[in-house]
């Protein structure tokens, strides 16, 4: 392979078009023994690290009905993108570094860089939707009521994964294994075969796996935090703790974005100077900074439950409850702090607000039409919670 997910170590010394020579590079033979302990143990760590942590975030968000909102929904999508990279990505490239062939054949070949790479392209558009998700919260709290619902956060989740899946297809006609000698050894790689497409297949993973997604979750949070730092939504003024709890759900996403675009960075901009560079050679010196951004962007994988139990303190004691295998169920006011309770309150100040300047309205009329809304909304398992809690507080207001 010639992309994120290969580093062949070989390479630094023997090139494709003279994949017979018996020419020995001394040191980067001791360079390749020293890469066949060194970064099979750091990735073994990251898969321990990954398994465990995304698995914790999967079965926290779906053992605790409280936590089942469009958020943690989205999270959890992430959460699978990244437990996908660990399971089809991490073994099979330090199994390259450790061995000097390709054990697992041409199908498996085509099938784990599809899957590496729908799964690259996953993780940072389920980042934009959980930034989309936090800008409807907070900058259209009333508005995005019916559509911020666990219906609409699952139908996104699969256009998401569904988009690239069928985009990358052609992957599985661009991969094939390769045979070549090196130092009188037989050895083989996982190759991609169309290399004067290359370039482009790197632009474009810049562009749309990069650069273009940062850019729109970018543009969000400049509206989002405009409006955090107003603190006033329509309609109506915001509690202090109402705020607090917005800033602190925000910031949460915001530095798992910044984590993602830091930890994978690095592995950017050496595939656009490997792309574009005509002086580029796969010497040891950038073998080894190639092989230092691969395991950078791979701790992302694992990095974000570390993030989720940090920052978050509804995650935190939901983790502290599995791992004690604790059954206690919170109140929704209590457990939900971060999300359900103080957004309720907001909600609810502000339809009071709003409801009670009319001074002619009919009360009965009032009560009418509040209890036909709650009958549809309870019509609806998909709506959230919250929405139906505010459609009752109506029937108080209007009595």
């Amino acid at each position: 392979m010639d992309t994120i997910f290969n580093t062949t170590i070989s390479s630094t010394s023997v090139s494709r078009n003279d994949s017979n020579s018996t020419n020995v590079d001394e040191s980067a033979l001791l360079f390749e023994r020293l890469v066949r302990i060194i970064i099979p143990t750091i990735f073994g760590l990251i898969v321990f690290l990954g398994l465990v942590g995304n698995l914790l975030v999967i079965i926290v968000v779906y053992s605790y009905k409280q936590m089942r909102n469009t958020t943690n929904i989205l999270i959890v999508s992430l959460a699978f993108a990244d437990l996908f990279f660990i399971i089809f990505c991490v073994p099979f490239t330090a199994t390259l570094y450790a061995m000097p062939i390709w054990p697992f054949g041409d199908i498996w070949c085509k099938i784990v860089n599809f899957l590496m790479y729908v799964c690259a392209y996953a993780s940072v558009w389920t980042l934009v939707l959980m930034s989309f998700d936090r800008y409807l919260a907070v900058v259209h709290p009333i508005s995005s009521m019916r559509i911020r619902n666990t219906r609409n956060a699952y139908i996104l989740i699969a256009l998401t994964w569904s988009i690239f899946s069928i985009g990358h297809i052609r992957l599985l006609l661009q991969y094939d294994e390769l045979e070549y000698e090196y130092g009188g050894e037989n050895r083989s790689i996982c190759h991609n075969v169309e290399k004067e497409t290359l370039p482009l297949f790197h632009a474009c993973f810049f562009a749309f796996g990069y650069v273009i997604p940062l850019l729109i979750t970018c543009v969000l949070y400049g509206f989002l935090l405009k409006r955090l730092l107003y603190g006033v939504v329509p309609g109506g003024s915001q509690r202090a703790e109402s705020i607090r709890s917005k800033k602190r759900v925000t910031r949460m996403i915001i530095i798992v974005v910044v984590v993602f675009a830091i930890c994978w960075l690095p592995i950017h901009i050496h595939f656009m100077i490997q792309s574009f560079d005509p002086y580029y050679e796969a010497n040891i010196l950038n073998t080894s900074f190639l092989m230092t951004a691969n395991c950078i962007a791979y701790m992302n994988s694992c990095m974000n439950p570390i993030l989720y139990a940090f920052l978050s303190d509804n995650f935190r004691r939901s983790f502290k409850n599995l791992l004690c295998c604790k059954r206690e169920r919170y109140n929704k006011f209590e457990y939900e702090r971060t999300h359900a309770r103080c957004h309720e309150k907001d909600q609810k100040e502000t339809l009071l607000n709003n409801a009670t300047k009319p001074s002619n309205v009919n009360s009965k009329e009032c009560l009418l039409n509040t209890t036909t809304k709650i009958a549809e909304n309870e019509k609806d398992s998909n709506c959230n919670s919250e929405s139906a809690l505010e459609m009752k507080t109506v029937i108080t207001i209007c009595n």
